[in-house]
C-alpha cells in the first residue's frame, strides 16, 4: 500500500472503533470516544490486571501517556512507590516531560497523576534527566493481537518512544504495554509504518494478552519528520541542531 493508502486504512479502522464504543455505552463520562484516546468504561478494571503482571511489579520507572484512559494505572504507579514520567502537551515546553516522584508529592497519588494537575506538582525535566525506563505505558485507540496499535493520528507517541530509543532509555527489556477495552481490539490486520512502534503486551478488562516480537524504532527518522513538527518541538529542533 502507498502511504495515503494506509493513512486512510487507519483512519477508517479509527472511525470504526470510535463508533463502536459510542454506540455500546463504554465510553467513561458524556463525551464521544471520536477524535481521542477513548476513556473506557473499566480502566481501573484493567489497571488492576495490569498492576499483576511480573513485568509491572519488576519496574521502578515507568513511562506514561497523560490519557485519562491510563489515569488509574499511572495512579497505581505513584502509590507503588514507582517513579513515572509523563509527556508534556504536544511536547511542547523545552523539557517535555514531567517527573512525577512518589517520594516527593504533596497530594494524593491520584490526583498527582491528573494530566490536569502534575504540571503544578512536577518538574519538567529533558532527555538528559531520564532514567532508563522499564516498562511503556500507552493509549490506543486499537489494537490488533500481534501488537500493532493505532493512537488518535497526531503521532506524539511514535515520537516519544522513538525520543526515548535514541537517547538509550529504552531498550529490548523495555516492555510496552497498553491498556484498551475488548472492542478495541482489533482480529484483523493493521497497516504500519516504518516510525510505528508495537507493543508487547495488551490489557484488557478481560485478558491479557502476550504480542509478537517486539517491533519499535532505533531513533528519529528525521525524513518522517515534518517542518512544522520539528518546529512546533524544541526538543526536536536541539537534537536536529545537534545531528
Amino acid at each position: 500500500m502507498t502511504t495515503a493508502e494506509v493513512d486512510a486504512r487507519k483512519d477508517t479502522i479509527r472511525r470504526q472503533v470510535w463508533n463502536l464504543l459510542d454506540q455500546q455505552g463504554v465510553v467513561a463520562g458524556d463525551g464521544s470516544a471520536h477524535g481521542r484516546i477513548p476513556n473506557f468504561v473499566g480502566a481501573e478494571v484493567a489497571a488492576d490486571r495490569l498492576a499483576a503482571l511480573p513485568e509491572w511489579e519488576a519496574a521502578s520507572v515507568i513511562k506514561a501517556v497523560p490519557d485519562k484512559a491510563q489515569l488509574p494505572a499511572r495512579a497505581r504507579a505513584l502509590r507503588a512507590g514507582k517513579v513515572v514520567y509523563m509527556a508534556a502537551p504536544k511536547l511542547a515546553p523545552p523539557q517535555p516531560f514531567y517527573l512525577l516522584d512518589p517520594a516527593g508529592l504533596t497530594v494524593p497519588a491520584e490526583e498527582a497523576a491528573s494530566s490536569r494537575m502534575a504540571p503544578s506538582v512536577a518538574r519538567n525535566v529533558g532527555l538528559d534527566e531520564l532514567r532508563p525506563v522499564d516498562l511503556i505505558v500507552c493509549g490506543s485507540v486499537a489494537v490488533s493481537r500481534d501488537g500493532v496499535r493505532l493512537g488518535k493520528g497526531a503521532g506524539y507517541s511514535d515520537i516519544e518512544v522513538a525520543l526515548l530509543a535514541q537517547a538509550g532509555l529504552i531498550g529490548p527489556a523495555t516492555t510496552i504495554v497498553t491498556t484498551v477495552h475488548p472492542l478495541q481490539v482489533i482480529e484483523g490486520d493493521i497497516p504500519e509504518t516504518s516510525h510505528d512502534f508495537s507493543v508487547d503486551v495488551i490489557v484488557t478488562t478481560d485478558e491479557v494478552i502476550t504480542c509478537a516480537p517486539p517491533r519499535r524504532p532505533g531513533g528519529l527518522d528525521w525524513d518522517d519528520l515534518s517542518a512544522d513538527q520539528i518546529a512546533a518541538m524544541p526538543i526536536l529542533q536541539s537534537l536536529q541542531n545537534n545531528r
